[in-house]
Parts: structure tokens; C-alpha cells; sequence
């Protein structure tokens, strides 16, 4: 048989680069090499594909910054509206308030145990001659004879007490009176007020209203509220006979 037209230069001792396996002498195709450089021309095709087209359009810069790089500015609100000074009897009271570590209450129990078989008449907190806090209260015995007692601000004990002077048998007989007609406690006159506005209670008295009834004045607890979110003070007048509260004042000086 003719020799095909491709061994047609080749001799028989020649090798053949095409039979399998591949004669010593014939050099592989180099198919790895070949595989390897169309993987990466591939991948890189598909990475400036998906840099440079996003959509058919081209990728905008990040929020916040320039065309040129550097960061838009920030837009920011309104500067919030500075805050008002304190008045003077609003600084007194910031000071005063927290600074009384004894409460009306324990004011008032002390004022009481220190006269025998007295009742609270009123209790204020007030500042003492050296700066600091103390409670200055009224209590009066069943007689009407009243007492005023000083109780410190801090410890809770009594500082002074003494008998009021110049009362006369007229005075007497009314504040008696009064303490007989009393249904209120001072304790349900200061829930009261702090039922209505949340505070410490400065000052708790009892007093005689402008108003008549049945021809005479009523009786009421004036008990002072004083918030500490901006140290304004609260006046209430409670009836005190059943509760009511009669009147409301706010001072804001």
C-alpha cells in the first residue's frame, strides 16, 4: 500500500510526533500553558467587565464625597435654644433643697416629740444664719399655746425650741379651735400637693382662707412644691377638711 501524503518525507526509524504515546524525542503541545493564559484572560475580562459597566453605567462616586474625592460637607440642624438662667429664688432653691438631707416629715416628727402632746401647725425649710439647711416649725398643745422649733436640715435633730411669746387667751382659744375642726392631716395635705405636681415639699402650714363658710373662714393646709427640673415653686391651698384643693399657683421667679 502507497504511503499516505503525510509520511510521505517521514522514514520508517523516524519518529512519529502524532502517534500515542508520544515518541521520546517529539515535544508535548503545551495544552496546560495554553488552558492557563485563556482562564486568565478570561477573568480578567469579566473583572473590567463588572468595574467598568455596572448596568450600562458607570459607577458613582461614594455617598458623601466629591467629584474630587474630599467629603461633602455635613448638614447639621438647628442649634438648640440655649438654656434660661436661673432666677434668684430659682438658685436658692437648687441650692437650699438638695441639701436638706431631712424631710418635712422627719422635721415635723421631731418639732412634735420635743413639745408633749403638741400638734404641727407649719413647717418651712429655711436657711440657717451659717448656710446650712433647717426646718423651722410651729406646733401648738391642745390649749392652743404654740411653740416654735428649729430642726436641723441634715441630722434631724432639734436645734432650739422655745414658747412663743405675747400670746393672749384670745389666741389661744382660736388656734384650739382650729386644731379641733382640722380632718386633714399634714401628711394627706402633702400627698396631696405631690399627687399634683411631683416635688419636696418646702413648706406645709396651716391657715385661714379669704373665703367664709357659714359665715366663718375655712380652714386649709398651703403647702409649697418644688420641682427640681427647674426649680419652680407650686402653691396649693387644700381644704382641710375633706381635701380639695381650692387653688393652684405656680411661681416661676
Amino acid at each position: 500500500m502507497a504511503p499516505s501524503g503525510l509520511d510521505q518525507d517521514r522514514t520508517d526509524d523516524s519518529p512519529s510526533c502524532y502517534s500515542r504515546p508520544p515518541h521520546p524525542r517529539c515535544p508535548r503541545p503545551p495544552r496546560r500553558a495554553a488552558l492557563l493564559a485563556v482562564c486568565g484572560a478570561a477573568a480578567a475580562g469579566l473583572l473590567l467587565a463588572g468595574c467598568g459597566d455596572d448596568g450600562g453605567k458607570a459607577a458613582s462616586p461614594s455617598a458623601g464625597a466629591s467629584p474630587s474625592g474630599s467629603r461633602a460637607p455635613t448638614v447639621e440642624g438647628p442649634s438648640p435654644a440655649p438654656e434660661r438662667p436661673l432666677t434668684t429664688d430659682q438658685a436658692e432653691r437648687k441650692a437650699l433643697v438638695p441639701a436638706a438631707k431631712t424631710g418635712w416629715e422627719q422635721a415635723a416628727r421631731a418639732a412634735t416629740g420635743d413639745i408633749a402632746g403638741s400638734r404641727l401647725l407649719a413647717v418651712e425649710l429655711k436657711r440657717a444664719p451659717d448656710g446650712g439647711p433647717e426646718w423651722h416649725a410651729e406646733v401648738a398643745t391642745a390649749d392652743g399655746t404654740s411653740h416654735s422649733v428649729v430642726v436641723d436640715g441634715v441630722t434631724g435633730k432639734v436645734k432650739k425650741s422655745s414658747a412663743d411669746a405675747g400670746q393672749d387667751g384670745d389666741d389661744k382659744r382660736e388656734r384650739a379651735d382650729h386644731l379641733k375642726a382640722v380632718r386633714v392631716t399634714p401628711h394627706d395635705a402633702a400627698a396631696t400637693a405631690t399627687e399634683r405636681k411631683k416635688g419636696t415639699i418646702t413648706t406645709l402650714e396651716l391657715e385661714t382662707s379669704d373665703e367664709k363658710t357659714g359665715g366663718s373662714k375655712k380652714l386649709i393646709w398651703k403647702a409649697d412644691v418644688v420641682t427640681p427640673n427647674d426649680w419652680n415653686k407650686t402653691t396649693y391651698d387644700i381644704d382641710a377638711t375633706d381635701r380639695a384643693v381650692l387653688r393652684e399657683h405656680a411661681d416661676h421667679d
